[in-house]
């Protein structure tokens, strides 16, 4: 139908010049606009996701999903498929936005720099009886090689933010096993019992000794929110955790170094807050 309209139009065109030409007017008659056609809208390719308009596509995502479940089996571990797919997706969605975010940051990755990590890998033999053993070809590697290191190049900007040196507690506790014990504990505390006394009596290995940690090191939500409303000097109530009924005491609180086990879980939670503020600001769509 397109072709047919230009076609009717340019012979409109021609028939309206001749008239001009042989007629007794002399009056020019304006000339009829023909249509231009629009370039055909790329296809989009068959994807799961995509995030800030890029693509996620299903064979970049079920390549990285069967890699998935094969280390996973091959290290004994058990899955579901859906909590596989859940994984999968989430890394992969994980390393997009990294790698974004580090594109705003102006980092490039020449294609010369690429084939030089490439090179540094090992032998061409052996680089692609890896890739053919884990589901790339040459194509695929090449992309996925890119995305992470640039997304590695991002995240390793983040961590470094975090400081060396941040508010910390002092801490020891009491830990027993069932809340019978530990209101006997409360009890003696009440009493006027000295706590270092009785946590050394609970655990005459560490005596309760917890060191220095930083808000958000305790593995539990709950007791961390205990813990940080202490001021130097005060004791907390019963803290049940998974691990058992604490009393903790906080010893001293402020400005402290981190131990490098802290300073691990702080980067990690620098990382975790990172994407899930990226993420809220990204517009991201999951296929059906």
């Amino acid at each position: 139908m397109q072709f047919k309209r230009i076609f009717l139009t340019l012979v409109l065109a021609l028939g309206v010049t001749a008239c001009a030409s042989f007629g007794t007017s002399s009056t020019p008659t304006p000339s009829i606009p023909t249509d231009t056609p629009l370039p055909p809208t790329p296809t989009p390719p068959p994807s799961v996701a995509t995030v800030n308009g890029e693509y996620l596509t299903v064979a970049e995502f079920e390549a990285e999903l069967e890699r998935y479940k094969s280390a996973q089996t091959a290290l004994g571990l058990s899955f579901t498929e859906e909590d596989a797919e859940k994984a999968v997706l989430e890394d992969m969605i994980a390393q997009i936005l990294l790698e974004q975010a580090a594109a705003e940051e102006n980092f490039t990755l020449s294609d010369a720099d690429l084939q030089s990590r490439i090179d540094a890998l090992g032998g061409a033999d052996a680089l692609q009886q890896w890739q053919s053993a884990h589901g790339y070809d040459d194509a695929s590697f090449r992309v996925a090689l890119k995305r992470s290191i640039a997304a590695a190049w991002m995240r390793d900007k983040i961590i470094a933010a975090v400081p060396a040196s941040t508010e910390q507690i002092h801490l020891r506790q009491i830990l027993t096993y069932n809340e019978t014990d530990a209101q006997s504990a409360l009890q003696e505390l009440n009493a006027g019992t000295d706590f270092d006394e009785l946590a050394a009596l609970y655990d005459p290995v560490t005596r309760g000794e917890l060191g220095w940690v930083p808000q958000g090191y305790l593995l539990d939500a709950n007791a961390d929110q205990a813990v940080f409303v202490l001021q130097a000097g005060q004791v907390s109530g019963i803290v049940p955790t998974q691990a058992g009924f604490h009393i903790f005491k906080a010893v001293e609180r402020g400005e402290h170094v981190l131990s490098p086990d802290a300073l691990l879980t702080m980067q990690e939670l620098a990382l975790q807050k990172w994407l899930a503020d990226r993420r809220a600001a990204s517009e991201i769509t999951l296929s059906p």
